[in-house]
């Protein structure tokens, strides 16, 4: 899976809208005595710790943890973070909810090291869905380097964004009853356009033009999705492109 290069600096926005990491950084005290809020913001860190369930679980692989213990710990570890109110105490400065999620991961497993015992399995698959299934074989598919377990976190996080992404135009396609649009023109998100207009046209029935238009118009909504899904775990529009830089960087060496 590759994503267009370079990605070109996003306009900001006249006001930066309330995400995902921003709610929840937010809701230390706004919550605690309305019940419509914390049910809002205990989803919204759900669903970020869907993106990094597998990203922490090859941390833990590459630091030598069984698939067994991984997986524990991992779950360990987002039960706690959803269930416990630590996350109101996070440093301010760790912006990024990915900066501070690798940081407390690092210390969760010291410590649960040091307390030697883990919950059972199984405990967290009421709030986060974990494949504990395919987890495994996925990492099996990870390349044999020599990269550090900090790189494989990047890398994963980078990769599971993308997904997401992709996930989500494609959905987009299909609600719009043009899934063959998206099959086809899907090829074109690549760094280079290594497959002729003309081909795309014949299979769709299409000039050269309006391929190359439908391409650009692609391509645009392919950058808005991923900036947006990039802003659900930053606390600032100021941290959106960097963050995007990094994510070209973890990509680069994936490949």
């Amino acid at each position: 899976m590759v994503m267009p290069s370079p990605i070109p600096p996003f306009p900001e926005s006249e006001s930066f809208q309330t995400t995902r990491w921003s709610m929840v950084r937010g809701a230390a005290k706004k919550t605690s005595s309305d019940p419509v809020a914390a049910s809002n913001v205990h989803q919204a860190l759900e669903e970020l710790c869907k993106i990094y369930w597998y990203p922490l679980y090859a941390f833990a692989r590459r630091q030598g943890e069984s698939p067994d213990g991984a997986l524990d710990t991992t779950q360990s570890f987002f039960a706690d973070l959803i269930e416990k109110s630590w996350i109101n105490q996070a440093d301010p400065k760790l912006g990024r909810f990915r900066s501070l999620l690798i940081t407390v991961f690092r210390r969760f497993m010291n410590d649960q090291r040091k307390r030697e015992h883990a919950m059972k399995r199984g405990g967290l698959h009421r709030v986060v869905s974990i494949d504990a299934a395919s987890a495994e074989q996925r990492y099996q598919l990870e390349p044999t380097d020599h990269s550090t377990p900090v790189d494989a976190f990047e890398r994963e996080w980078a990769l599971t964004l993308l997904n997401r992404v992709f996930t989500r135009l494609e959905k987009e396609y299909n609600d719009k009853s043009r899934p063959d649009h998206f099959s086809v023109l899907k090829q074109y998100l690549s760094s280079t356009d290594s497959i002729p207009y003309s081909k795309s046209a014949d299979q769709l029935g299409m000039t050269v033009s309006n391929v190359k238009v439908a391409v650009h118009r692609l391509r645009q909504r392919f950058r808005i999705l991923l900036e947006d899904e990039v802003a659900q775990t930053v606390e600032s529009s100021a941290d959106i492109q960097s963050e995007l830089n990094e994510l070209l960087t973890a990509l680069c060496r994936a490949s």
